[in-house]
């Protein structure tokens, strides 16, 4: 239930967005844009640091988690790139732009999916709507989205509404299968998962910036980087155990 809210306010902030959109002069929807990129670039930062940062025993800030972000983006992205997955989906999405004629469909249902998926209110209220039927999580998130949505149909236009497929599919997904994933989501996990993904919204403000051109679909293989650290790092342990 709380999927189908989610996806519900997307679609309604889009088409919001959308109405605002058409009575922005261009230089006012290039600021826009800018301002966009700048509050993306900052959330990303905020989601990284508090992904990694932790309170001590003695209250003392501790980070951890620097070298599985570097590894996990490297390896993801190296990944990506040779599966070119940035590249096909926007391959798609101009399929899309020339059957209806719509341009920038792309950009707007790729940043706008990206967004939408990321962060731990998708895989905590996805679990716990599927594990206790307690959609409070994903209420919540369907109020940010919402308010998301609308300014970014406004700056990046229709594509965004269709950023409810990912969405649906992806937190349909893990509370269907919640009970056979909760176990293995650690809270140590879930901040390694976290903070990969807000790295890459980072890369999502940057590009709006136009500082330079990062394919941000290239990263998606760097969340899974975390999942697949967690399983070996007992047996690494045990290895480093056996030759100590």
């Amino acid at each position: 239930m709380g999927t189908v809210v989610n996806s519900a306010a997307i679609i309604l902030g889009g088409l919001i967005g959308m109405l605002i959109r058409r009575g922005l002069p261009e230089k006012v929807e290039s600021m826009s844009m800018k301002m966009l990129g700048l509050s993306v670039f900052v959330v990303g930062v905020n989601g990284v640091v508090t992904s990694m940062v932790t309170v001590g025993a003695q209250g003392a800030l501790e980070s951890n988690g620097s070298l599985l972000l570097i590894a996990s983006l490297v390896i993801g992205g190296v990944l990506g790139e040779c599966m070119n997955i940035d590249d096909h989906l926007n391959s798609a999405g101009r399929r899309v732009e020339e059957k209806f004629g719509k341009d920038g469909f792309a950009k707007g249902f790729i940043n706008g999916s990206l967004i939408f998926c990321i962060g731990a209110l998708a895989i905590v209220g996805s679990i716990n709507d599927g594990l206790a039927g307690d959609s409070s999580i994903l209420f919540i998130k369907s109020a940010l989205d919402f308010v998301c949505s609308i300014i970014l149909g406004s700056t990046l236009g229709f594509g965004v509404i269709f950023s409810f497929i990912p969405v649906l599919i992806y937190q349909g997904a893990i509370t269907l299968a919640a009970v056979w994933i909760a176990p293995y989501i650690s809270t140590e996990l879930l901040n390694s998962i976290c903070m990969v993904g807000y790295a890459i919204v980072m890369t999502i403000g940057i590009n709006f910036l136009e500082f330079t051109k990062i394919k941000t679909a290239n990263l998606l293989p760097a969340i899974f980087v975390p999942i697949i650290y967690s399983f070996i790092e007992p047996l690494l342990a045990q290895i480093m155990t056996v030759f100590s």
